[in-house]
């Protein structure tokens, strides 16, 4: 018999998990006592109309009302102390599954750009406000309502009878609404997430839509989403607004029949006023709890919704780096037999690449789009896990390194030189708690001091969406100096001047230069040749192998002839300067 395939836990799941069951189960435990309160009305109702009344008796009426107000007060401190613990254990869920899940999105978000990584921070917060709202201590509820049907019981049997039939008729109507309502509901959630997804992608390439006329193109593929998703929704939702209304609607008849009931045992002097009183509200507190199940479905919607995925996420995350910290003391990259193929793919995108550096050395990687270039730069700082072989940094991997003394020992300018929102202090001090002189130190090696200086509020002012905008040349220059900052061993640079105007490239040379003075190990992907002017070494990538690597003015000579098969890219190699510019 073939073994059922299940999806492993994670351990901070699992963690997470069993702290939050012991505090729900705590409140629990104070739900049964605040229901027991309850009985708090009924009891003087039956007291009042049984014994005050008949006996007209004001002392004793006086007693009964001391008493209740006081233990009504209680039930208050006891509803505030169970609202207070699920505000704690949601916000303990929160804190704990917080780092691991953004840990786990952002390796997810390496490998691919999936809804489940994108959304997962609002998934923590959904389970936040499921468990600080109260909707998952309703089952516990549900399980002290016996108590209120024994009592029922106890006045007459009739009475527990008719409260028998009204929890059947709701527990039926709760059945139907996880059948017809959640998982239509599900399913809605996932294609809403997907289209949020996509439009969210679009409205950051706005400038492309508007450009290339694609709004409208744009806006039909999201209305195609939404329709499901809307589809979907009014589906489930149909079906849950019609049970909804049929259980309000058999709440009340079942309210009018236990009423009926009552008085039809007065008459016949089965039952006193005061029973027939008390079994109306205990009838109920019985049903309230299989009341708020139904009309609380779509929380457990989105909660269930945000498990599963936080599930997968967690499951699919087993880090494979290390957790005890490093240190780069030269700046030696050796790279053996290297070879990377992404997931989800069969052709490798570098196969078998080698070679070494010594601290001080500066590397240009050129070659036509598609070589690899820019897989080689992610691979040397760790984003990515070869497929095979290794890169080391004074003998450590950089892949396994542990982050954050990695991110000391290395500075990297991709291409896409994003800034986050926050100050350009925050940005260049990479978010740390960074001395404003550090700061400036990097800034002056990037040649951006006198730059910034002229921005609103200098290193304060903010930058991102809806804040101040920089020209692609002022983001690049800033993140030249966030790669500087710190005074890597290790420097790679991923198409440095791509956006840069003359006095940039300048600065970015000089920078260069003087990485190369203090020790600095430079690796430099280019397309624009001006900037491998500075390599000591160059290295030729085609189709993913190393065609020529070697010193600067070799490989420059060797491919001054134009051959076609001589062609490393749109800037060819023929045009290097064989002598280095300052």
């Amino acid at each position: 018999m073939a073994a059922v395939k299940r999806t492993t836990v994670n351990p901070v799941l699992q963690s997470a998990l069993k702290r939050t069951r012991a505090g729900v189960l705590y409140a629990a435990l104070l739900g049964s006592f605040i229901s027991a309160l309850h009985l708090i009305l009924p009891l003087y109702m039956v007291q009042v109309y049984d014994r005050v009344v008949p006996g007209r008796s004001l002392d004793t009426l006086i007693v009964l009302t001391l008493l209740a107000v006081a233990g009504l007060s209680f039930l208050g401190l006891m509803e505030y102390i169970r609202a207070r613990v699920f505000m704690i254990v949601g916000e303990r869920l929160a804190r704990q599954l917080g780092a691991p899940v953004l840990q786990a999105a952002v390796a997810q978000s390496l490998r691919s750009q999936s809804t489940v990584a994108t959304d997962a921070m609002r998934d923590v917060h959904e389970l936040r406000q499921f468990v600080t709202g109260g909707p998952v201590a309703l089952p516990f509820d549900a399980l002290v309502s016996p108590l209120f049907l024994l009592l029922l019981f106890v006045l007459h049997p009739t009475y527990g009878v008719v409260g028998v039939i009204a929890v059947a008729i709701l527990i039926s109507l709760s059945v139907a609404m996880e059948y017809v309502a959640r998982r239509p509901q599900a399913s809605a959630n996932d294609a809403a997430v997907r289209s949020h997804v996509e439009v969210g992608a679009a409205i950051r390439n706005a400038e492309i839509i508007e450009a290339l006329g694609m709004r409208a193109a744009i806006a039909s593929r999201w209305r195609q989403g939404q329709d499901r998703a809307l589809m979907l929704v009014g589906a489930g939702n149909t079906a849950a607004k019609a049970i909804s209304a049929v259980a309000r609607s058999l709440r009340m008849m079942v309210q009018i029949a236990m009423l009926a009931t009552g008085a039809t045992l007065l008459i016949s002097h089965q039952v006193s006023a005061g029973s027939m009183m008390a079994a109306t509200i205990m009838l109920g507190r019985l049903l309230q709890p299989f009341d708020q199940l139904i009309q609380g479905w779509r929380q457990w919607c989105l909660a269930f919704g945000a498990f599963a995925r936080l599930k997968q996420l967690l499951a699919g995350h087993v880090s494979d780096r290390l957790e005890v910290p490093a240190v780069a003391t030269e700046g030696t990259v050796v790279i053996e037999r290297l070879s990377f193929i992404p997931p989800g793919s069969d052709q490798a995108l570098l196969k078998g690449i080698s070679f070494s550096l010594t601290p001080g050395e500066v590397l240009g990687i050129i070659g036509p789009s598609g070589a690899g270039k820019s897989t080689l730069a992610r691979l040397l700082v760790g984003v990515w896990k070869p497929s095979a072989g290794g890169i080391y940094l004074d003998g450590h991997d950089v892949y396994a390194w542990e982050r954050t003394s990695f991110g000391r020992a290395v500075g990297y300018l991709p291409q896409n030189a994003a800034l986050l929102e926050g100050t350009v202090r925050d940005n260049i001090g990479r978010f740390a708690d960074a001395e404003l002189a550090d700061v400036i130190t990097a800034a002056k090696a990037a040649g951006v001091h006198e730059m910034i200086g002229r921005l609103p509020r200098g290193y304060e002012t903010v930058i991102g969406e809806g804040a101040f905008v920089l020209s692609g040349g002022q983001r690049q220059r800033i993140a030249l100096a966030r790669a500087l900052f710190g005074g890597p061993r290790l420097l790679v640079l991923d198409e440095p001047n791509s956006s840069m105007d003359a006095e940039g490239e300048q600065a970015l040379l000089l920078a260069i230069e003087q990485a190369r003075r203090n020790g600095t190990t430079v690796v430099i992907v280019a397309q624009r040749t001006s900037v491998v002017a500075t390599a000591d070494r160059l290295l030729v990538l085609r189709e993913g192998r190393i065609e020529r690597i070697g010193p600067r003015r070799e490989v420059a000579k060797d491919y001054a002839a134009p051959a076609p098969r001589r062609s490393v890219g749109p800037a060819a190699v023929a045009r290097l300067p064989l002598t280095a510019t300052a």
